[in-house]
């Protein structure tokens, strides 16, 4: 067996990219090593440039391996090569980044050796930063909600943009959801073009009541399909097409064309069966750029419903907004893995109401913390008799993002039987 090499200089239309550590094994099931995700994202280089060239992007780099968490490097590396540009973005929060650009395939394979799986590029171009030329539409499914489920939403959503005048591009989006790409005009700010998605959202729940939802406090969704609007806020960016998503399938956010959304499946699509896909029909979006809208349309429907309705903010001393469901707090955690574990643990302790739970009911939330997600663990006991909901306890774990010291608590709650 010959051993790792260290590097490897990859040709990329002229331009010599440096990988590093090609041999190392990215994805462990399907055997998949660094270098086998750079020829993957060569392979569909113009789909994945079509989603995310010309736009400055957020790194969100796996350095230590899909199962731990991703980093999110908003600067770009100093020494980046020539080739890759930047653009200086303004954050809500009223700090700045000079983000990466890239604008050919060679920028691709640059991202990826810096450990980028998905690219997360704004909904803006370098040229013009304050005016989006996308709206992103994001059904995220609750718990308990199935694919068929998504599916419908979809339409409706699809109904949605054509009575507008709109174009929806659909594609997986590479977990449990479905996006919907929307180039528009870069005539409105991100205020106006957030207020277009939210309106299209709410549209949706109009004509697909229970199945999908536009309400934004996760505890009142039920088991609908969220139409999150708010993905369209100045700081947030979605996975783009042709990305792979750290799961262990190697899975990939894919175009489909509105012909294929009820026959085909999320799982279907990897960094292994996409490549011949993408030889074989080429990219289903390849009209996007051609079908440019305006939200004229939306954002007089706006007008026509009128303001969303808030939920109450009032709450305790702290000013936090007071929920209108029954929620307790179990735990809050580094990753993914310890917040399931902490939930089993609650469950364990507390059989009795575990088991009147609802899919819904368990919410995992996973929260942006300085550079990095953490997790907040939450029951809605909505579906538990007031008798027998048990009181907000310690929590099991107390990760503090921010780099304090943490300490493991036990819930004093007991089954609440």
């Amino acid at each position: 067996m010959s051993p790792a090499r260290k590097e490897l200089m990859v040709d990329v239309g002229g331009r010599e990219v440096r990988v590093s550590s090609p041999d190392k094994v990215v994805f462990p099931e399907p055997g998949i090593t660094k270098l086998a995700v750079v020829e993957y994202f060569l392979s569909v280089a113009p789909g994945a440039l079509r989603g995310a060239a010309g736009r400055p992007m957020v790194l969100k780099r796996f350095v230590k391996g899909i199962d731990q968490e991703a980093f999110f490097q908003k600067r770009v590396p100093e020494n980046h090569p020539d080739f890759i540009d930047t653009a200086t973005l303004q954050y809500a929060r009223g700090t700045s980044a000079e983000e990466a650009v890239i604008r050919d395939a060679a920028g691709l394979a640059w991202v990826v050796n810096l450990g980028c799986l998905d690219l997360n590029p704004h909904p803006v171009r370098a040229e013009d930063l304050d005016h989006p030329d996308e709206l992103r539409i994001d059904l995220d499914p609750m718990p308990g909600v199935d694919w068929s489920q998504i599916v419908d939403v979809a339409f409706v959503a699809r109904e949605v943009l054509d009575d507008m005048g709109l174009v929806g591009w659909p594609k997986t989006s590479g977990s449990r959801g479905m996006h919907i790409l929307v180039r528009v005009a870069p005539h409105w700010d991100f205020r106006q073009v957030r207020l277009a998605a939210e309106t299209l959202a709410r549209e949706v729940e109009n004509r697909a009541p229970g199945l999908a939802t536009a309400r934004w406090w996760k505890e009142e969704r039920g088991e609908a399909v969220f139409v999150d609007f708010n993905q369209n806020a100045k700081d947030r960016t979605v996975a783009s097409a042709y990305s792979v998503r750290p799961l262990p399938d190697a899975r990939v956010s894919t175009p489909l064309s509105w012909d294929e959304v009820r026959d085909r499946h999320p799982e279907e699509f990897t960094v292994l069966t996409v490549p011949e896909r993408f030889a074989a029909i080429g990219d289903p979006h390849e009209g996007i750029d051609d079908a440019v809208g305006t939200l004229d349309g939306l954002l007089a429907l706006a007008k026509q419903l009128g303001p969303a309705e808030k939920p109450p903010r009032a709450g305790g001393a702290d000013g936090r907004r007071q929920s209108t469901m029954p929620l307790i707090e179990i735990a809050r955690t580094k990753t993914k893995p310890e917040a399931l574990e902490a939930l089993e643990r609650w469950n364990s302790e507390n059989p009795t109401v575990a088991g009147m739970l609802h899919p819904a009911d368990v919410l995992i939330d996973g929260m942006r913390g300085s550079s990095s997600l953490w997790y907040r663990v939450r029951i809605n006991l909505q579906h538990v008799p007031e008798a027998e909901r048990p009181e907000q306890g310690e929590l099991l774990a107390t990760y503090d993002p921010w780099g304090r010291p943490g300490r493991v608590g036990r819930s004093p709650s007991g089954d609440g039987a």
